[in-house]
């Protein structure tokens, strides 16, 4: 039960911290980690020649085919948080911190730490079941709350996985709609 609460805890604070360390506006506090992380410019993979958590291989798939905006709708904002649980199952850090930026340049500013570093943290509390069961995982739109239309509501009773997961284990989000796509912002 311990270790629940405490990968809710770290899992806010990276979403916090991972917006803030992998969105466009990267911040000076944190540049002894940034040199080591791929460009989000570069399109293909960059193998990791030393695993660490600023390191990460995989690049962000965030981003909609084509460069797309995405839709402004509550179906929208689902495969967007959807797309956030299967790589926080990956471990995909890119993916994850793209999807999370605001949320995570919040918790950076609130001194939480970068969003890589925070995030390489929540996989390691992460069970190997739980994130095989993140990999599969949607979203019931009945339990997903429209508060405006660029402003949705992500409870984790909407989560529908193999797993089970409590406001301890993955919590409940914000999305919001910003510049042209959804991102967590609480």
């Amino acid at each position: 039960m311990r270790a629940r609460t405490w990968m809710n805890a770290a899992v806010s604070a990276c979403v916090v911290l991972v917006a803030s360390a992998c969105g466009p506006e990267e911040s000076q506090g944190d540049a002894d980690t940034k040199p080591s992380r791929p460009s989000a410019s570069t399109g293909a993979k960059e193998p990791s020649v030393t695993p660490s958590a600023s390191a990460p291989a995989k690049k962000p798939s965030a981003t909609p085919p084509g460069d797309r905006p995405a839709p402004k709708t509550k179906q929208g904002a689902i495969r967007r948080y959807e797309q956030y649980l299967h790589a926080l199952g990956r471990e995909d850090i890119d993916t994850v911190c793209e999807v999370a930026g605001p949320a995570a340049k919040k918790a950076e500013e609130e001194g939480v730490g970068p969003c890589t570093s925070t995030y390489v943290t929540v996989f390691k509390m992460i069970s190997p079941a739980q994130k095989k069961a993140l990999r599969t995982a949607t979203v019931d739109p009945q339990r997903v709350l429209v508060r405006t239309p660029a402003k949705i509501e992500m409870p984790v009773a909407a989560v529908r996985s193999t797993a089970t997961f409590s406001e301890s284990d993955l919590g409940s989000y914000t999305l919001e709609y910003l510049k042209k796509d959804w991102y967590i912002t609480d």
